[in-house]
């Protein structure tokens, strides 16, 4: 693993985490809590949402973020990340919806849509970073 690897890694963790973390505690807070009712937990799993937020940066490196800085372009890394994000969370919300009784339609179309904007927006600031750190 690269410098390079490393600095695509923690940009993308860092924005990726800030924003989510704003989202799920505080925008979309009562949302989820509404629309989950008894099927969400009471306290959170932090070491399985921490073994999240380390390893779905990887795949938005491998996938968005380094094709994205090897093109020179911060926006093919963001649409990639988009698509990324949109395939990820689409198969966790469209699995639930086929699994779980009493999943919540309209809550999969919006964390789909979360998701797929979370990746671009983390992608696409994972590749700034690394074009700006490797140009210096």
């Amino acid at each position: 693993m690269t410098t390079k690897h490393l600095v695509a890694w923690a940009a993308t963790f860092l924005v990726m985490i800030v924003i989510d973390l704003l989202w799920l505690g505080v925008i979309a807070k009562n949302l989820y809590a509404q629309a989950m009712g008894d099927l969400m937990a009471q306290q959170p799993r932090l070491g399985i949402a921490a073994l999240f937020y380390l390893m779905y940066p990887i795949g938005l490196v491998i996938f968005a973020v380094l094709p994205g800085v090897d093109a020179g372009s911060v926006a093919r890394a963001g649409v990639l990340g988009a698509l990324f994000g949109l395939f990820a969370y689409a198969t966790y919300d469209l699995t639930n919806l086929a699994v779980v009784r009493n999943w919540p339609v309209a809550l999969s179309f919006i964390d789909i849509a979360w998701g797929t904007l979370v990746s671009a927006v983390s992608a696409g600031a994972g590749a700034a970073v690394v074009r700006w750190f490797v140009a210096r």
